[in-house]
């Protein structure tokens, strides 16, 4: 029994659980915007998240379950049920005037929690009008369903998008989707819808690895075997240079430690097995810096070489050059 000297003090104290209870929110507050700016020499970069995904360990191949299990758990990668949390990343590289937006993440093709590339775009203080070229790595749906809006209009009406022509030939074209097994066709017709609206405009540029001409000077080096035509982006050179390598590896815990693991997205698991240790020995012999399409964001960082193979070295929280 509540004694009647108490009486106002509880009253209060209900009123105010009340008011707590009444205010309090449906969901979780959003975390703080997918947005990291990042200085290399000339070149002003933003890791743009564009949300995360699963994925089981069970899609690698190349080492024992319990060796996989075994470094994701020392490397405490966060995980459930569903798999694997792994980052979506897009990176907008800035040199002077010049927006490039490499890879533009998954628009509305992965369901919700992802897409988010174009609000943290504007979270970052940049329009998507303003986006004068998109790179794309390679044409799966979490790199390049995020060109189109629901609509099916462009989300970067003024930019040119550059794609691979070995991934442009195989993923926009009808005669490989008919060809290919039918739980994989879906992936051909997202490729095609979510370019059509630059190929309407003419703004389609397809290259070959080594072509001169990209934007910003960018190097597009062969990185063949996810998919056909994947291609990485060097941008600079020397310590100051930036790879924005796409899907070079997907679990970074476990294939810097083991670069022979492959994935079961791999379209040629040889030649991806072959691009990644190369690259991963030009990136750590070259130190350059990294960007990565599914490192934890904001998926920036070095590679280093340990114990006869590679290690992830996360950039450090630092401010830009006029901040200092």
């Amino acid at each position: 029994m509540i004694r009647p000297s108490y009486l106002p003090a509880t009253a209060a104290l209900l009123a105010l659980s009340f008011c707590a209870i009444a205010r309090a929110p449906e969901a979780a507050p959003p975390q703080v915007p997918g947005v990291y700016h990042h200085a290399t020499g000339p070149l002003r970069v933003t890791a743009l998240l564009d949300g995360n995904v699963a994925l089981s360990q069970q899609l690698l191949a190349g080492a024992a379950a319990d060796r996989v299990a075994e470094l994701l758990e020392r490397g405490f990668v966060p995980g459930d049920a569903q798999g694997v949390q792994t980052a979506v990343n897009a990176f907008l590289v800035r040199a002077g005037d010049t927006l490039v937006l490499v890879d533009a993440g998954t628009g509305d093709c992965f369901g919700p929690g992802l897409g988010r590339v174009p609000e943290n775009l504007r979270a970052a203080g940049y329009a998507p009008e303003q986006v004068d070229h998109v790179l794309l790595t390679h044409a799966h749906p979490d790199h390049m369903c995020g060109l189109r809006d629901a609509q099916g209009a462009a989300v970067y009406p003024n930019a040119t998008v550059w794609l691979a022509q070995a991934d442009a030939d195989y993923w926009l074209d009808p005669a490989s989707e008919a060809k290919a097994p039918e739980d994989s066709r879906a992936t051909f017709a997202m490729a095609r819808r979510a370019i059509a609206p630059y190929q309407a405009a003419g703004r389609v540029q397809r290259f070959v690895p080594g072509q001169p001409g990209l934007p910003l000077g960018a190097a597009a080096l062969d990185t063949h075997g996810h998919t056909p035509g994947h291609v990485s982006y060097l941008f600079g050179e020397g310590g100051q240079g930036l790879l924005a390598w796409g899907d070079v590896l997907h679990f970074h815990a476990v294939q810097f430690a083991h670069p022979e693991v492959s994935i079961e997205f791999d379209s040629d698991r040889t030649a991806a097995i072959a691009s990644r240790k190369r690259v991963l020995q030009q990136a750590s012999g070259e130190r350059w810096w990294v960007a990565g399409a599914h490192l934890p964001f904001p998926g920036l960082g070095h590679v280093r070489t340990e114990d006869g193979a590679y290690a992830w070295v996360p950039a450090e929280f630092s401010p830009l050059p006029d901040e200092r």
